[in-house]
């Protein structure tokens, strides 16, 4: 059992003692909402929290335990969640203005799911407009901080669920990941964070796209955020799955990890890209990091496979990204976007751009047919790279060139530069080694494994075949095992 304080302790250690009664609910969301109380001002990381209701449910759960009802897994749990997703009787506003009275009848799939589990929603985290930005700001809440350095973001767009998890305000939440929205913010708060494999998780209820929409959207998926592997894995059992409808059909099965001991493994890695270089103490990081993992006995190499190319990966990344985007935008927007993809040859050789960028807005400008001719593309992609998996078990990756940027919201955002060994580099150069993964649905774990010489944290990217989710959370859990990889709460909290 952890001897961490309450607020730090492991989510399935919380929802083992609530189950048998040894620890009440009402205590747990007291001490949480007074977590929240003492240290959100310093981080501004909700949008909104029913902390009254909250007490109240969490007074039902202890009653209804005591009535002699078989909990369920995350029985009487408080948590928060990204307010991107409709939680009925809470305010969604996904950080628009005009959303600021959208209150929604019905929860999202998942996050009904987490009701249905026995969970206690106490709260929303802050996002950026729309969920559109690699930080967390909006002109409702405003800026949310870094808990390792109030003068860096926490990342976007799930910004406040990952610094609420680093600063003990929150066991659990549930994010969503499209450029990199869970992994990032994991990686720049050094928690942990999962993009599951494609449709593994329901979308509906989640902004965007419009509020009351049913469809899947291409490429984004809801995910788990924790302090640890094992909270993931019980987080994603269970908000994964079909919606009604299709469970009329077809009930969740995740293949098992095969990946007993690190010994056992087989890894390869990719740390290395002509086309987004990374910083070089990350680099060195992740090096070390191989080298570690290979002393257990593991075998490590550096991967090779025609897909492991960010030129032969971002362009259809952005050209998919734009198709999905595309549709949110008004005619004129959409010409500009395609006017600025055709100058895109000359552009790049004014000003350093991120490869295959130019394509954003031609996909913004697809129309059905050639949208189908890149989802073929993708298609096949995404067969092919099953046979780098005949070699390795899991793939490791950088998650973004660099640790937590300092706040820029400077406009436009195509104009904004991070800095990389000292240079100016491109904002959207932190999508690049999130890409494959989104492009090809692929499971993809942020595992924190070390800080920088300035006490910000960095996490490597964990990538699996298609389905193998409970192998890349599986593999996180072995480096945890091994004191390669684990949460470290910030200084002062």
């Amino acid at each position: 059992m952890s001897q961490a304080p309450l607020h730090y302790r492991p989510a399935h250690e919380l929802a083992t003692e609530l189950k048998s009664g040894t620890l009440s609910s009402v205590e747990l969301t007291r001490s949480l909402l007074q977590r929240i109380n003492s240290h959100n001002t310093r981080l501004n990381a909700f949008t909104f929290l029913n902390e009254q209701a909250a007490l109240d449910a969490a007074a039902r759960a202890d009653e209804l335990l005591q009535s002699g009802i078989t909990p369920g897994p995350l029985h009487g749990l408080p948590m928060t969640v990204k307010d991107t997703w409709e939680v009925a009787g809470m305010p969604c506003t996904a950080g628009a203005p005009r959303l600021r009275e959208h209150h929604p009848q019905q929860s999202a799939t998942a996050i009904q799911r987490l009701k249905d589990a026995g969970a206690i929603i106490i709260g929303k985290s802050n996002v950026p407009l729309y969920a559109s930005d690699l930080q967390s700001y909006n002109k409702l809440i405003g800026v949310t901080n870094n808990p390792h350095d109030s003068r860096h973001t926490p990342g976007g767009s799930s910004g406040g669920a990952a610094a609420a998890l680093a600063a003990g305000m929150t066991p659990l939440e549930v994010g969503s990941d499209l450029a990199g929205s869970i992994r990032t913010p994991a990686h720049f708060c050094g928690v942990f964070g999962h993009k599951p494999s494609r449709a593994l998780v329901s979308m509906r209820g989640h902004i965007p796209g419009p509020p009351g929409a049913l469809s899947e959207p291409d490429l984004v998926v809801g995910g788990p955020m924790a302090r640890n592997s094992d909270d993931l894995e019980l987080l994603l059992n269970v908000i994964a799955g079909p919606n009604r409808q299709e469970a009329r059909s077809w009930t969740l099965d995740m293949e098992p990890t095969s990946l007993t001991a690190l010994s056992q493994t087989r890894v390869g890695h990719w740390f290395e890209d002509a086309a987004c270089p990374i910083d070089d103490e990350l680099a060195s990081g992740y090096r070390d990091l191989a080298a570690r993992i290979a002393n257990t006995g593991a075998r490590v190499s550096q991967a090779s496979h025609p897909l492991l190319s960010l030129e032969r990966i971002m362009p259809a990344y952005f050209t998919l990204l734009g198709g999905l985007m595309g549709a949110s935008l008004k005619p004129a927007q959409r010409r500009q976007m395609l006017l600025a993809s055709h100058l895109d040859p000359i552009i790049s050789r004014l000003t350093a751009m991120t490869v295959g960028s130019g394509q954003y807005g031609h996909g913004a400008n697809l129309s059905y047919r050639e949208w189908l001719i890149w989802n073929e593309k993708r298609e096949k992609m995404r067969a092919q790279i099953e046979s780098l998996f005949n070699d390795c078990d899991v793939l490791l990756t950088p998650v973004t060139p660099t640790s937590a940027i300092p706040h820029d919201h400077s406009q436009p955002v195509f104009k904004r530069r991070i800095t990389v060994n000292g240079e100016a580099r491109p904002y959207l150069d932190q999508f690049c080694w999130i890409a494959l993964a989104t492009l090809l649905g692929l499971p993809a774990t942020s595992v924190p494994v070390g800080r920088t010489a300035n006490g910000l944290p960095y996490n490597v990217q964990v990538i699996g075949a298609p389905g193998k989710d409970l192998t890349t959370i599986g593999f996180a859990r072995l480096l945890e095992q091994q004191g390669l990889a684990g949460f470290q709460v910030p200084a002062g909290f």
